[in-house]
């Protein structure tokens, strides 16, 4: 771990998408919180779902400053000068992408003329939203971050970049992503069986005050199950930890995609097509919600502590250099 101390804060590669990813988790995690704390409070009925998911998509869209912000610190950090650049990216991609999602699925069920699908005029006012509120928070956020002093490293960087020994199987790229995703799973099983019942099997969900317990549970083994194996890894000498920190805690989202396999294949009776495909969808959609989330919350608790040690670590470093120095000076 001391080996690489020189290259232990090299900035990671695609750093434009990287920033983005973690900006728009940190816009989600922050919008779950504040639903979850008036829904716990009783201020959302669970008789009146929709008044949740007004509260949700409200809340996301007016957390775009958090967004804008994360995503122009961590790029300023890593290089980039064009703020735009990145707040365009952070209000867009993200974003795009589950709409496209959402948008493909009604196609589906305004084919079939379901009365489950959104009508035209709830996506104009959702489009509205996106671009006319979340989009300027955004570019606030961004801005606001971009003005901010960059992070600075507690130790330089080495213009040459060190050379990755061979590692352990234990802390092979994929095998450790997949491993670690088991623990932060293993906090939502089981309100995740009642959660789905609620959306699919048209049950009431009651327990939101026991539900922001276990979300502030899976915060917290997100962030300890990160730092173990960030940890790990340094030891090992392999100092590619960005990406690996925010892929290790949203490998929870595909032990998520895995269970709502398994529950529609043993609770749902559904046989057509059509509704198979709408199930595994929006499954699809909130899997992807999940990742950002739980990959952004493992980064921030993984670069908060690869900042703390190496802060400590950098002034011993210094020492023994100038003890060693001075013995062979003297020698």
């Amino acid at each position: 771990m001391f080996k690489i101390d020189g290259d232990v804060f090299r900035p990671p590669q695609k750093d434009i998408l990287f920033s983005t990813l973690v900006g728009n988790g940190v816009q989600i995690a922050m919008t779950f919180l504040i639903t979850l704390v008036f829904a716990a409070l009783d201020f959302l009925s669970p008789e009146k779902p929709g008044a949740l998911l007004t509260c949700l998509i409200l809340c996301y869209v007016l957390l775009g400053i958090p967004a804008g912000y994360t995503s122009a610190r961590l790029y300023k950090m890593f290089g980039g000068t064009n703020w735009q650049k990145i707040a365009l990216t952070t209000a867009i991609t993200c974003p795009s992408l589950i709409f496209v999602i959402l948008f493909v699925l009604n196609l589906v069920l305004w084919e079939n003329v379901s009365s489950t699908a959104i009508p035209c005029t709830t996506f104009v006012a959702l489009l509205a939203l996106w671009f006319c509120i979340s989009t300027p928070l955004v570019f606030i956020g961004a801005y606001l971050g971009f003005k901010r002093p960059v992070y600075k490293n507690p130790i330089p960087i080495n213009q040459i970049p060190r050379e990755i020994p061979k590692q352990p199987l234990y802390t092979k790229p994929l095998l450790s992503i997949l491993v670690s995703g088991i623990l932060p799973f293993g906090c939502i099983f089981i309100q995740l069986f009642f959660i789905l019942n609620s959306i699919w099997a048209h049950q009431y969900y009651h327990y939101f005050g026991f539900l922001l317990i276990v979300y502030i549970i899976l915060i917290i083994t997100c962030s300890e199950t990160t730092i173990l194996l960030c940890y790990f890894h340094l030891c090992t000498e392999d100092y590619n930890w960005w990406w690996r920190s925010f892929l290790t805690s949203g490998s929870t989202a595909v032990y998520f995609f895995l269970y709502s396999g398994y529950y529609f294949a043993t609770k749902l009776k559904i046989s057509d097509g059509i509704s198979t495909f709408l199930y595994f969808g929006y499954t699809l959609m909130l899997t992807f919600i999940l990742f950002l989330f739980t990959g952004a919350i493992g980064f921030l608790a993984c670069f908060w502590f690869v900042r703390k040690i190496y802060s400590v670590i950098k002034w011993d470093y210094v020492k023994q250099v100038a003890i060693n120095d001075i013995s062979n000076y003297f020698k």
